[in-house]
């Protein structure tokens, strides 16, 4: 059995995202959840409370055990990008683009 776990316009680039995600796709959750708790990248922390999140929906709406849940895939796509102006000399200005990100984790049952 399948289950998701959503988290739209999070403000982290989604190539910093796409790091983090490549190293955990196709892991347990136990060994997922250790390399996110040791990593310092930003989007590791993201992605431990969407792990944590996509946990809690399995065991609650599923009734699936947790130490056979594995990760099925992450999936990390672009959000709308904020655009923010700076003041510069002579009365210009420069554009400031803040990318958001939307992600997504899927996990499925080893057992079924």
């Amino acid at each position: 059995m399948e289950t998701r776990a959503y988290l739209k316009g999070t403000r982290l680039s989604p190539q910093k995202a796409a790091l983090v995600a490549d190293q955990i796709r196709g892991k347990s959750v136990d060994e997922a959840m250790d390399f996110l708790v040791y990593n310092k990248q930003k989007g590791s922390a993201v992605i431990k409370k969407l792990l944590e999140s996509a946990i809690a929906n399995a065991e609650n709406n599923n009734n699936s055990d947790i130490d056979k849940l594995s990760i099925k895939s992450v999936i990390v796509n672009q959000g709308m990008r904020l655009k923010r102006m700076k003041a510069r000399a002579r009365g210009r200005a420069d554009r400031i683009i803040k990318p958001t990100c939307h992600i997504e984790i899927i996990l499925v049952e080893e057992g079924k």
